[in-house]
């Protein structure tokens, strides 16, 4: 990968002040090399690579819950994660939850310059200004920067086309995760999926029914509807 390519992109972007620690990667719920059980490392590396297989070059892959609390922004984060294990790659992870957005706080980033929304509303110019650094190494993370109730028009702007091109301009060993808003919740999902490359869907073990999984699947077009994983089984 050429991280200096990417480093006059994202300045700073690459280059974290502070990594965290085994602790704090637990405590926030991020896989690592290290972890004692390394099944759910594993399982991200595998999902990942799959991922990675089925688009060549920088995909903009899109993950979306079936209904809240599946946990998708848990599997949008340690998707980005696992990209990130691999020293070739880097992954930006962009939080397209708008109505509820949350991952600056699990990745102790303070939006300072703004975020995903203040670049679509044209408040900031520049996209290396909503880029951030994390405590992962070569993950970056756009943040949401602020709430929309009406994100729909957002999300399917031609500003979000342009984001998303300049990403995947930027370097071709850059992978780009979107964590959307549940598909139950608003058509913010099916919108995200018109502009993403690959789309996957989670579903809570035991909490959602066939019919409900299906139905959620069908928002998506079969030709993007990369799988569907399966968050908290037993």
């Amino acid at each position: 990968m050429s991280g200096n390519a990417l480093s006059r992109v994202f300045p700073g972007a690459l280059s974290p002040t502070d990594s965290f620690s085994g602790g704090q990667l637990r405590t926030r719920r991020i896989i690592s090399h290290d972890m004692a059980d390394p099944r759910p490392a594993d399982a991200f590396r595998d999902l990942r690579t799959q991922l990675l297989a089925h688009h060549a070059g920088n995909s903009v892959i899109l993950v979306a819950a079936v209904q809240r609390g599946n946990g998708g922004s848990f599997v949008a984060l340690n998707l980005a994660s696992a990209v990130a294990f691999d020293e070739s790659r880097c992954a930006v992870l962009i939080d397209c939850n708008l109505r509820a957005p949350q991952l600056h706080e699990r990745l102790a980033v303070d939006p300072k310059k703004g975020g995903l929304v203040d670049y679509l509303e044209g408040r900031v110019e520049s996209l290396s200004d909503v880029v951030y650094p994390t405590g992962v190494a070569r993950l970056m993370l756009v943040p949401a920067g602020g709430r929309r109730e009406a994100s729909g028009e957002l999300l399917g702007s031609q500003r979000m086309v342009a984001l998303l091109d300049s990403l995947r301009a930027a370097d071709a060993s850059l992978s780009i995760v979107l964590d959307g808003p549940a598909v139950s919740s608003s058509p913010d999902a099916r919108i995200l999926s018109q502009v993403a490359d690959q789309s996957v869907l989670v579903a809570g073990y035991g909490r959602d029914t066939p019919t409900a999984v299906r139905e959620a699947a069908a928002v998506f077009d079969p030709a993007r509807m990369a799988g569907l994983v399966f968050n908290r089984v037993p």
